[in-house]
């Protein structure tokens, strides 16, 4: 039992916590590029100093993240957004907030989800012109909960779990497993200049809901940390701080399950589990959507496994961690304070972010996880297909450890990396992991990718490389010598082509046989192969059926379309990549160089003219040394500018560096901060 003092100070201190924050307390700096540097004493001041930066930036985004929650997004998207209104009940979100809301968040983090809410929606009342959704303000922090669900589904698979249920389809061939990030983290005893070095480099969409946006958090209570978030993001989901840093590559071990339910005509609304029919939670849904006068109404269904969908071949459940869980957002907010490997690793154990691979560094240690919120299952099944969905023998209901994962502490070989390959190809080859070490019902990866491919031919040639050496690597433009597509088109083939076999291609044959396999923006070679990327990639994509290893006659085809696209585009084939590809935003427009699943990733979306303009891929970039003493020493970039706004200076401002393979210095350092930046004030002025 608490004593009565104690008991006064615990009371003190929540009123404390939540009580209004006053905007005078807050500081924003931007610094030359608009980058936001939030100054002040508390942690719940800075996250609504937060809040309100990024609103200037790009509150347009953050609205679309947060009207889902009240089942909005439809009046302003139209069906689009009122599918994501749907999701969000199907998931059970509010069930979940209004089960564990009040008791799943710990008191200092509550406090800092209250400022950043608080930030966001005076922010709105300030500029009222801007909300996009009459009386979509102000959101609540069970608001905010519901849009985490959400957003942590989405991230273990739910998106693609439906579409593959409601289409019905049998899986589909996965192109995003090549849209992929990067993450390399390099031990001072294998760098000459004797500092830890960490590469921060996830491949994300540069623009919409999932685009990075820097920022830097200082408050006096011990946080002080810089790097990217998400749209609505209260927190930095990987950066680096005083101490230590982080990067975030997306992982595919097995997050989520599939069942069918046993139903029959007999028992509608029901379904048979465990030897006894159980009805079905039912729920009404009304959608409001854009142009509609009236609600839709629409049910949602639940059942022990989950999720619950009626489609033509019967019920199907959908069963994941995402949605059992509401603290993702409180082991990042634990990994931003984090001032040492075992306070990080004490984070990590919470186990509440339901994916995403973790390479970790700071002076003296290196440390690469598999992360994610991976349940216990029966391994008579084979939970790789489709599950039956009438046995409690399938209902799995406990979560495993993080000791279960794949993880590495500072391995002989000096390095560890990711680029969306298996876990057990990490570090250097006498050192990774046996897979059959690990549970299969897990469902771990075992392939590579071309960049883990290339990486390692890379890495080989070093006994100890300088940051110039890293640099290099982080921004290498060449394929391997052997490609190796997680999926997608297997086009080894292609280098291999007679000339005299296909000669109405003979010239093309020759440019793609002489590249160098290098995607600089002046390569004809990397223009050609780009073009027969993309028509076999979309080939691929509308096929149900696997199919990844291209014959001499397929690739011949593949090099046809690229000749006609040329010619019809452009009046000849001898083009560069940057003649083809664009960096565009706003009036910009820059050549630009990569093409898919070199380590220095571009994926590309149609432009105009035939062209093509970069959407996903290199994006925000950050470069972290780790001196034995004294702050990190930090490179970042950001693939446009830290504004969303075409009026800002900061729309535009990082694409020449960007482009140009530059990135631009940054610091922890408070004081360096205020004395360098452009422009300091407290929000609301």
């Amino acid at each position: 039992m608490k004593t009565p003092a104690l008991f006064l100070i615990c009371y003190i201190t929540s009123i404390a916590l939540f009580a209004q924050i006053d905007p005078a307390r807050v500081t924003i700096a931007r610094d030359a590029y608009g980058v936001p540097h939030i100054f002040a004493q508390t942690d719940p001041e800075v996250a609504y100093g937060l809040a309100w930066a990024h609103a200037e930036d790009d509150f347009k985004t953050i609205q679309l993240l947060v009207l889902p929650a009240k089942g909005m997004l439809g009046r302003h998207l139209g069906k689009q957004g009122a599918t994501a209104d749907y999701v969000v009940e199907l998931l059970h979100a509010p069930e979940l907030v209004k089960e564990r809301g009040e008791t799943a968040l710990d008191p200092d983090f509550r406090a800092v989800l209250t400022g950043y809410l608080q930030g966001l929606n005076d922010y709105a009342r300030a500029h009222p012109a801007e909300v996009l959704v009459r009386g979509s303000f102000p959101v609540t922090l069970s608001d905010y909960l519901k849009v985490s669900v959400l957003s942590l589904s989405v991230i273990s698979g739910v998106d693609q779990a439906l579409q593959r249920i409601y289409g019905n389809q049998v899986p589909l061939v996965d192109f995003m497993k090549n849209t992929g990030s990067n993450a390399i983290a390099v031990h001072r005893n294998k760098t000459t200049e004797g500092q830890t070095m960490l590469a921060i480099n996830s491949h994300q969409p540069l623009e919409g809901p999932v685009a990075w946006y820097e920022a830097h958090l200082c408050s006096e209570q011990g946080w002080n940390v810089l790097g990217g978030l998400f749209p609505g993001g209260a927190t930095i989901f990987h950066g680096v701080n005083e101490h230590l840093g982080w990067a975030h590559t997306v992982n595919y071990q097995d997050k989520i399950d599939i069942y069918q339910l046993q139903t029959d005509k007999a028992h509608p609304n029901q379904y048979f589990f465990d030897g006894q029919w159980l009805p079905l939670e039912e729920k009404r849904v009304r959608l409001r959507v854009k142009g509609i006068p009236v609600a839709i109404g629409r049910k949602a269904y639940w059942s022990q496994y989950g999720a619950t969908i009626k489609t033509k071949r019967g019920w199907f459940a959908i069963r994941t961690g995402a949605n059992q869980e509401l603290r993702g957002l409180q082991q990042w907010y634990r990994m931003n304070k984090a001032r040492s490997f075992s306070e990080f690793r004490q984070a990590l154990t919470m186990t509440a972010i339901p994916g995403f691979n973790i390479v970790y560094a700071d002076a003296d240690t290196i440390y690469y996880v598999s992360n994610g919120k991976i349940p216990y299952r029966n391994p008579d099944y084979d939970w790789s297909g489709t599950l039956p969905g009438n046995t409690s023998r399938t209902l799995w209901t406990r979560f495993r450890p993080l000791a279960d994962f794949p993880q590495y502490l500072n391995p002989p070989g000096g390095y560890l990396f990711n680029m969306n390959n298996t876990p057990f190809n990490a570090t250097a080859p006498a050192d990774n992991l046996d897979p059959d070490a690990f549970d299969r019902t897990m469902g771990y990866e075992r392939w590579n990718t071309n960049r883990s491919v290339r990486f390692g031919e890379l890495i080989s040639q070093y006994d100890k490389l300088s940051y110039a050496d890293f640099k290099r690597i982080k921004y290498d433009l060449q394929l391997p010598k052997r490609l190796s597509y997680a999926q997608g088109p297997d086009a080894n083939a292609l280098f291999e082509l007679d000339p005299d076999a296909y000669p109405d291609i003979r010239d093309l044959i020759y440019t793609i046989r002489t590249w160098n396999r290098q995607a600089t923006v002046n390569s004809q070679g990397a223009a050609a192969f780009l073009v027969f990327y993309r028509y076999w990639q979309d080939k691929l994509s509308k096929q149900t059926t696997e199919k990844t290893v291209l014959t001499a006659d397929e690739c011949a085809a593949g090099l046809r379309h690229v000749q006609a696209y040329l010619r019809k585009h452009f009046g000849r084939t001898d083009i560069a990549l940057g003649d083809y590809q664009k960096h565009v935003r706003g009036k910009t427009e820059l050549p630009i160089w990569g093409i898919p699943d070199v380590l220095a990733s571009i994926y590309a979306s149609p432009y105009r003219q035939g062209q093509v303009r970069s959407s996903q891929g290199e994006s925000y970039i950050s470069l972290v040394r780790f001196p034995r003493t004294g702050l990190p020493l930090i490179e970042t970039i950001n693939c446009f500018g830290a504004s969303g706004r075409p009026d800002s200076p900061h729309y535009t401002d990082q694409m020449a560096l960007f482009a140009a393979q530059k990135t631009k210095p940054m610091t922890l350092d408070k004081q360096e901060v205020l004395r360098t930046a452009k422009r300091i004030y407290h929000p609301g002025q």
